[in-house]
């Protein structure tokens, strides 16, 4: 199991790389790609979707602390070091770190 320190470590993390995905502007010529792709074809709910989770800091920031938990697992050779469900958890505890971080940025930018 991993310790609340780490867990906050990768939170901060999920929470930096939700930033660069959604806001920084590094990323600004993919996105514009990815609204003209939408755009070419309006009514597609596929196209609809994909654009909403890339632009929605909660749904792209669960998916992002997914996949820097899932790195740390790996990279620490500690993905067998407890059940899947614990997993489970700690990609939630990974995900809330990332949520109060954006939700702190919300309310301080309002």
């Amino acid at each position: 199991m991993i310790s609340l320190s780490v867990l906050a470590v990768l939170g901060f993390a999920a929470y930096r790389a939700t930033q660069l995905g959604v806001h920084d502007s590094i990323l600004n010529g993919a996105r514009q790609r990815l609204g003209a792709w939408h755009a070419d074809k309006i009514d597609s709910k596929t196209r609809a979707f994909v654009v909403q989770l890339v632009s929605c800091i909660y749904c792209l920031g669960y998916w992002l602390s997914g996949v820097t938990l899932l790195a740390y697992l790996l990279a620490t050779d500690s993905w067998s070091d407890a059940p899947w469900l614990v997993h489970g958890i700690e990609w939630f505890a990974v995900a809330g770190v990332q949520a109060l971080l954006n939700r702190r940025d919300d309310t301080m930018d309002g």
